[in-house]
């Protein structure tokens, strides 16, 4: 059987970011009676960059229990699971996914023009039947955006596009949004919600080499 790795995670982006580093994946998303969204909520007064990295080893936990399962019901041969978590953050507080239209357009006045930090945590390990077992390898990709100023209009137009739904701080760099984009420190892909370099080296980590 070729080797491949289970990604826990819903995003579409995330896969092509896979894909893009060559490797072969199956997704393991959550059951139907698994509130998923219910990790993603941040503690009082919780620094971003703790709260990614809490909510990433959570999802792994989810992840581990979900294959345990799977594993019992279905057989699923045992490889690799890829848990990843993006968050914005600017001035200190947290810019999660906006809730409706308004909202979205609310994060978007606030990111025109300013700077701003985008952190996606990652947490790569093997399925282990204890729980208690499981040590994921845990990096974190911090990125630095400048957003250009966004009008009225722009705003109204991009909300409108129903791209910023389900993204962290309303937008995805990878559409739309990048006309506002003027610069970034750090790594694209971590921004787009998976840091290749980080994932590489977590897979190597794991004596699963993404170079063959």
């Amino acid at each position: 059987m070729a080797d491949f790795i289970y990604l826990a995670s819903q995003s579409p982006r995330r896969r092509e970011l896979l894909t893009q580093l060559g490797v072969a994946h199956e997704l393991l998303l959550p059951d139907a009676h698994e509130d998923a969204e219910a990790l993603e909520e941040p503690m009082a007064c919780e620094p971003a960059r703790e709260y990614v990295q809490r909510v990433t080893g959570l999802k792994f936990v989810a992840a581990n229990e979900r294959w345990l399962r799977r594993q019992a019901e279905q057989g699923l041969v045992r490889q690799p699971i890829v848990c990843a978590d993006t968050t914005v953050t600017m001035d200190g507080h947290i810019l999660g996914k906006p809730r409706d239209a308004e909202h979205a357009a609310q994060m978007l006045r606030r990111l025109s023009g300013a700077t701003h930090t985008v952190y996606t945590a990652i947490a790569v390990g093997w399925p282990e039947r204890d729980i208690h077992a499981c040590k994921p390898v845990q990096l974190l990709s911090s990125s630095v955006v400048h957003m250009a100023t966004m009008g009225e209009e722009d705003i109204a137009a991009y909300v409108a596009s129903g791209e910023p739904m389900g993204k962290a701080g309303a937008y995805g760099i990878q559409g739309r949004a990048a006309a506002f984009i003027a610069r970034i420190e750090g790594s694209y892909s971590g921004i787009m919600g998976l840091p290749l370099y980080e994932t590489a080296q977590a897979l190597g980590r794991l004596a699963w080499p993404v170079a063959r």
